[in-house]
């Protein structure tokens, strides 16, 4: 479970969200984690894996809980690096 500082909304992630939160460092792309993690972890068709990610990682996003980028995330200050 997560929530969001902003709002106080709280997310329940099942598995497969569980597996992108956990590999979103800021650096690798988000189809990158499902290819690699997602659609080999679970059985689900590439191109539904990236639409749900797409909204889970939109809605996380819209809370404040997720920074999204289209390119890596440089660090802010020594040993922090936020969400992609």
């Amino acid at each position: 479970m997560i929530m969001s500082t902003v709002d106080s909304t709280f997310f329940t992630l099942n598995e497969v969200a569980s597996v992108i939160w956990q590999a979103a460092d800021g650096l690798t792309p988000l189809s990158e984690i499902v290819d690699r993690t997602v659609c080999r972890e679970f059985a689900v068709e590439p191109e539904q894996a990236r639409q749900d990610a797409e909204q889970f990682v939109t809605e996380l996003s819209e809370h404040g809980i997720l920074l999204v980028s289209d390119q890596p995330i440089q660090e802010t200050r020594p040993g922090s690096v936020e969400a992609q």
